[in-house]
């Protein structure tokens, strides 16, 4: 076997992401005070063609260089925007009837595992501070809370790991619906 060279990759640019169909999930993150963890974050909404990401409290916006060293140009493809207010943000999408996902561990959580999205609908998820996780007004807020199962002895995953884990199986299991055409 041969490594593909990025040429190889078939990759979109730029413009073809901007002009591309978006799987329907926008990504909140609440309080991330790790540029390198925003970074990552827009690294992995561009992977699997997210339609937004919105910024939240004291989470940094681009451009700043700690961003783009690990984003590497994804802030450039994927819609942004920042809004000061998370439960704000989260009660303005509720309304619009997006259905809010909290990622946390909390009582009544859903794993991620047994969650099954529903066809047209438009999910927000929202991934919290790397200390203090997501604000508890922010998580009663949403509509459901999704937890990622862990079996060995951490309490937690980075939220760059969480976000990735979370994007990729919902992206998955939207597919596996054909919620939305993939060209």
């Amino acid at each position: 076997m041969r490594k593909l060279r990025n040429s190889e990759l078939n990759r979109l640019d730029v413009e073809g992401f901007k002009k591309a169909e978006k799987v329907p999930l926008i990504v909140v993150l609440d309080n991330i005070r790790s540029l390198n963890n925003i970074g990552s974050v827009f690294r992995s909404c561009d992977a699997f063609l997210v339609e937004k990401v919105i910024l939240c409290g004291i989470t940094a916006t681009p451009p700043h260089k700690d961003i783009h060293k690990t984003a590497l140009g994804a802030t450039d493809s994927v819609a942004w925007q920042y809004e000061e207010d998370c439960l704000e943000v989260i009660e303005e999408l509720n309304a619009r009837g997006v259905v809010t996902l909290a990622v946390e561990q909390a009582e009544n959580a859903v794993m991620l595992n047994d969650f099954e999205p529903e066809p047209n609908t438009i999910y927000a998820l929202v991934f919290g501070n790397e200390v203090k996780g997501v604000q508890q007004k922010v998580v009663s807020a949403c509509k459901a809370v999704i937890e990622i199962p862990q079996y060995g002895t951490k309490h937690s995953l980075n939220i760059s790991v969480s976000a990735g884990v979370v994007l990729w199986d919902m992206f998955a299991k939207l597919k596996a619906k054909n919620t939305w055409n993939l060209e």
